[in-house]
């Protein structure tokens, strides 16, 4: 069996299945017992952090708020910076912030404009990638404070969502790597 198949296994038999949450016929992936696990945890911090090293990244960048949990571990074992998008009005001083659509209505999520620069490559990381709205803002934004863009890392892409078709001609050739797909 190949390393990433043992990754695979032992992530996906950290992660638990919710049916009807949040809503009827919606079936929620769970990572709490995953982040519970010091042993997968470890390893999924590792792989992302190996994600990292391969883009050429100087910093992290995570999205409210799981991929704050992911992104901080992988910015500290890559030895980068980390830097949390926030939803908008939540973080102090001077932000540059990006709009985008929901099913119904849209968000807000911003950043500290001073955080990045132009001699800095982003790896954005999150739990889930599901229709790529939350992580095209984010791409959107990073541009916007003048870095680059070096790819999107996810623990599990929610294939059926399509978020990537979404995201790829905003990443212009960046990677996105997904540890699983479901």
């Amino acid at each position: 069996m190949s390393d990433h198949a043992d990754l695979s296994a032992l992530l996906l038999s950290r992660i638990r299945d919710v049916a009807d949450y949040p809503e009827p016929g919606v079936m929620f992936k769970d990572i709490t017992p995953l982040l519970a696990d010091p042993k997968a945890f470890d390893a999924l911090t590792e792989a992302l952090a190996d994600v990292a090293r391969r883009a050429d990244a100087t910093k992290i960048v995570g999205l409210e708020a799981r991929g704050f949990i992911l992104g901080a571990p992988v910015a500290v074992r890559a030895g980068l910076g980390f830097i949390p998008v926030r939803k908008a009005g939540k973080l102090p001083g001077a932000t540059l912030r990006q709009s985008y659509d929901l099913e119904y209505g849209s968000a807000e999520i911003e950043v500290h404009a001073e955080d990045l620069g132009a001699e800095d490559r982003v790896l954005v990381v999150d739990d889930v990638l599901a229709t790529g709205g939350t992580a095209e803002a984010s791409v959107q934004l990073i541009r916007r404070a003048g870095a680059e863009v070096a790819g999107l890392a996810v623990l599990m892409e929610l294939g059926f969502l399509d978020g990537r078709a979404r995201l790829e001609p905003a990443l212009a050739g960046a990677p996105l790597e997904a540890l699983l797909t479901v």
